[in-house]
């Protein structure tokens, strides 16, 4: 993909809404497309292009959405089909575009589609899920195995997350049909994208085969649907069925855990016409010994190596989707910054420096931009999140003092608390109680305290966002790596014609001298950033 070519995406800052935490309307405790569209102007202030919307489709919520039981329906929890239709013409008329999630991997066990598949094994919809006689031994995602033995005909069926989550067979024809008319359905209501959930895990190898035994029965079976055998044939049929008699550009984000610095060039290529940016997790991933919730520390140049492979791999074909936060992850202030009081602040900025000015569309979850950190979990039974509930059944008892404080970091419930408006009562997110409490520190974090304040994390996103709109180099332009003796500090060109911009960020809490590729020596306090334009 050449620098010039001008899709909308690529000059494009996306803001991510996870609809039950940013703004409720209603004073139900959980927030709501009306709650959204009544702070739009917060989203228009700090300047971002495009909004990425997390599920409000009818869902059980056994994952918070992400088990959609209709497509093609509001749950009442966040509104209704005309109050998303005003979210989408209220979007349009500030400039802002909408994309939306879309996880076809799987449905919730309550979808009509599962509930007919379920009821007879020569039920017309029976292949449009996974039934086997004999369960494989692979390992959910949630914990616990990936097949469950359904009572109405004695067959198990297979999910790779949760059980209320049964995954839909794409081998079946008639099930390729049925997402891409969906996804038409919501193209013609106004969409103009579609992030795709876990979408390089619908290909299975027909096989199933059996993963290697771990020692407790469960294995590993990751390769057998990770970027399985049809995975691109899929995706560009998807595509172009979408996509058929469509005027306009639409975005395609696939979510793909475990995929490659070689297969996202393939994926994001666009002669193959399958996606158009890879949501990748090596980064995230980083230190996580194989459980997540026994991540380490990282060491020092770890993070910036792992963006670096990515910014050098992608470099002639495709395009990086950059991203240090989303619903799934831990605030990316505490996990790649530091989140004390002394460095809180500078470290959410030069993480944001890193974020919105290399090469790529970068993603901005929502509270990152005031600077969120981690919650407070004082025991297990304050998380919400359906993956660290499993996971502390599974493992707490074995050492309920570690396995806590595993979750306390790296649970997804840190993502998950209320946005944080304004320092009263629940953070300005609702008048009733809300379904997460709000971070304790709200007080001192939040929106209100923010605009206007030059010093701010929020107005230092909101310049970086302008001068991506205004430079070329930072847009479309080339990235270039300067090496540095001390690996923690990440220093990088970018340059487009004869615009040139130099970018510096010390990503540790000590001190360091970076040496700029005009050879200047630049003594850098702990987490400081910045940029130099020039032309």
């Amino acid at each position: 993909m050449s620098a010039d070519d001008g899709e909308w995406w690529k000059s494009s800052v996306v803001y991510q809404v996870y609809p039950r935490s940013f703004a409720d309307s209603d004073g139900d405790g959980i927030g709501d497309l009306a709650g959204l569209i009544s702070r739009l102007d917060h989203l228009a202030r700090l300047g971002v292009d495009v909004v990425w919307l997390s599920p409000v489709y009818p869902s059980p919520q056994v994952d918070n959405g992400y088990d959609i039981s209709d497509y093609q329906g509001i749950d009442p929890v966040f509104g209704d089909l005309a109050t998303f239709d005003r979210l989408v013409a209220e979007l349009h008329s500030r400039g802002m575009k909408l994309v939306i999630d879309i996880v076809v991997n799987h449905t919730s066990d309550q979808h009509p589609w599962f509930q007919e598949s379920r009821s007879a094994k020569d039920n017309p919809k029976r292949d449009w899920y996974w039934w086997r006689e004999e369960p494989t031994n692979w390992r959910s995602f949630f914990s616990g195995p990936t097949w469950t033995r359904d009572e109405a005909t004695g067959e198990y069926y297979l999910h790779l997350f949760a059980p209320a989550q049964p995954d839909l067979n794409w081998e079946n024809p008639d099930v390729r049909r049925a997402v891409a008319e969906m996804m038409r359905w919501w193209l013609d209501r106004g969409v103009d994208g579609f992030r795709m959930d876990v979408i390089n895990l619908v290909s299975k190898d027909p096989a199933l085969p059996k993963a290697l035994d771990d020692g407790d029965g469960l294995g590993d079976g990751s390769a057998f649907y990770t970027s399985g055998p049809r995975i691109h044939q899929y995706l560009a049929e998807l595509r172009a069925r979408v996509l058929e008699g469509h005027t306009g550009e639409v975005l395609f984000i696939g979510e793909m855990p475990g995929v490659t610095i070689e297969h996202a060039a393939l994926f994001t290529d666009p002669a193959r016409a399958e996606v158009d940016l890879v949501f990748q997790f090596e980064h995230v991933s980083l230190g996580h010994q194989g459980d997540k919730f026994l991540a380490g520390p990282l060491a020092p140049g770890e993070l910036v190596d792992c963006l670096e492979r990515w910014q050098r791999g992608l470099a002639d074909v495709g395009w990086n989707s950059s991203y240090l936060g989303n619903h799934d992850q831990p605030r990316m202030v505490s996990r790649f910054g530091d989140d004390s009081a002394e460095h809180r602040v500078a470290s959410a900025k030069a993480l944001a420096t890193v974020l919105l000015l290399q090469r790529g569309t970068p993603f901005i979850y929502q509270g990152d931009e005031l600077g969120m950190t981690n919650s407070v979990w004082a025991r297990p039974d304050d998380f919400r999140d359906v993956e660290s509930l499993n996971y502390w059944d599974a493992n707490g008892h074995r050492d309920p003092v570690g396995v806590l404080q595993g979750l306390r970091a790296m649970g997804r419930d840190n993502a998950r608390t209320p946005m944080q408006w304004d320092s009263g009562r629940h953070a300005g997110f609702t008048t009733g109680a809300p379904w997460l409490p709000a971070n304790p520190n709200h007080v001192e974090i939040n929106a209100a305290a923010q605009y206007g304040d030059p010093g701010s994390v929020f107005e230092h996103y909101r310049g970086l966002i302008a001068l991506r709109h205004t430079s070329r180099a930072i847009s479309h332009g080339t990235h270039r790596q300067v090496p540095q003796e001390d690996p923690a500090p990440y220093c990088f060109v970018r340059e487009a014609g004869t615009e040139r911009v130099e970018v510096w960020a010390n990503l540790s809490s000590r001190p360091t001298t970076v040496r700029l590729e005009s050879g200047q020596r630049r003594t850098l306090a702990p987490w400081e950033s910045g940029f130099t334009l020039g032309g």
